[in-house]
C-alpha cells in the first residue's frame, strides 16, 4: 500500500532531507586521493550522531555501516573498505538518516582527482537523467513518464539504465512501496499522486545494464566489469510541482 503524506508530513520530512543535503556537502570536502571510504564512513557516522540524528542504514538488514560506498564498476551498496582511492576513481556514497522517526535518502557520486573523459561523461548524463526524471514527476503524470525522461537520455547517451536495483518510496521507513526500475514508457505505471514521497536513483552504467552480487551478499557489480554511476533525490509530489527534499543547492 502506497503512503500518501500529509502537508504536515512532508514537512516533517524536510529536516531529515535537509541534513543528508549537508552531510553530503560534507563529504564533498573529503573526497580525493588517498582516502578510504573506511574512514569517510567513520566521518560519516559522527557528524550524523552530533546532529542527533541516526544513520539508518547501521543495522539495517544486518547491515553495518553508515553509508554504502561503492567505487568505480561498483553500482550500489559497496562495504566501505581501507584501500585507498586513486586519483581518476568514481565514488558513489550513498546516505540514509533517520530524524525523530522520518528518513531522508541520497546518493551521489564524486569524482576522485582527475578524471577520464568517459567517466567525467557519466557523471554528467546520470546527474542530468536525475533532474529530467524529477521534472516529469508532477500531479496527474505516470510513472512511466518520469522514468522513460530518465531511460532515454541515458541510451541516448551510449549508456544503459540497471534494471535490477528499485527506486522507493519511502516515509518512516527507508522501504515503502512502491518499488519501480528507472526505465519506462510514457502513459504507463501509477498515477503521481500528491503526497507521495519516493526516491529517483538512476543507476547508468558504461556497458551492460547487468549486474552481479559479491558474495557478501550486497555488493552489486557491472556484469561486464565497466564503470557505473548514480544519483538519488528523495522527492515528494505536490500540486506546484515536484519537492526536492534532500536539495543541496548544487547546479543542475
Amino acid at each position: 500500500m502506497v503512503i500518501l503524506k500529509s502537508p504536515r508530513e512532508i514537512e516533517l520530512m524536510r529536516k531529515p532531507g535537509e541534513l543528508v543535503a549537508a552531510c553530503h556537502r560534507e563529504i564533498a570536502k573529503l573526497i580525493r586521493p588517498g582516502i578510504t571510504t573506511r574512514e569517510i564512513d567513520a566521518f560519516t557516522e559522527s557528524w550524523i550522531r552530533k546532529q542527533g540524528a541516526n544513520p539508518t542504514t547501521i543495522g539495517y538488514n544486518g547491515y553495518k555501516y553508515a553509508t554504502c560506498a561503492s567505487v568505480n564498476d561498483v553500482i550500489a551498496h559497496g562495504f566501505p573498505g581501507d584501500a585507498p582511492l586513486q586519483d581518476g576513481d568514481l565514488v558513489t556514497i550513498d546516505i540514509v538518516i533517520d530524524y525523530e522517526g522520518w528518513v531522508g535518502d541520497s546518493g551521489w557520486t564524486y569524482a576522485v582527482g582527475t578524471l577520464s573523459e568517459e567517466a567525467a561523461k557519466l557523471m554528467r548524463v546520470t546527474k542530468e537523467c536525475l533532474y529530467l526524471g524529477i521534472e516529469q514527476a508532477a500531479v496527474g503524470n505516470r510513472i512511466g513518464d518520469v522514468m522513460h525522461a530518465v531511460q532515454t537520455h541515458a541510451e541516448s547517451n551510449g549508456f544503459s539504465v540497471v534494471r535490477d536495483l528499485l527506486a522507493h518510496g519511502i516515509g518512516q521507513s527507508l522501504h515503502e512501496e512502491p518499488n519501480f526500475p528507472h526505465i519506462g514508457k510514457p502513459g504507463k505505471g501509477f498515477r503521481l499522486k500528491e503526497g507521495m514521497v519516493f526516491t529517483i536513483e538512476p543507476m547508468i552504467n558504461v556497458g551492460t545494464y547487468r549486474m552481479t552480487i559479491d558474495a557478501d551478499g550486497w555488493t552489486a557489480r557491472t556484469a561486464d566489469g565497466k564503470w557505473s554511476a548514480q544519483y538519488e533525490h528523495t522527492i515528494a509530489i505536490s500540486e506546484d510541482g515536484p519537492i526536492i527534499l534532500t536539495d543541496q543547492g548544487e547546479p543542475r
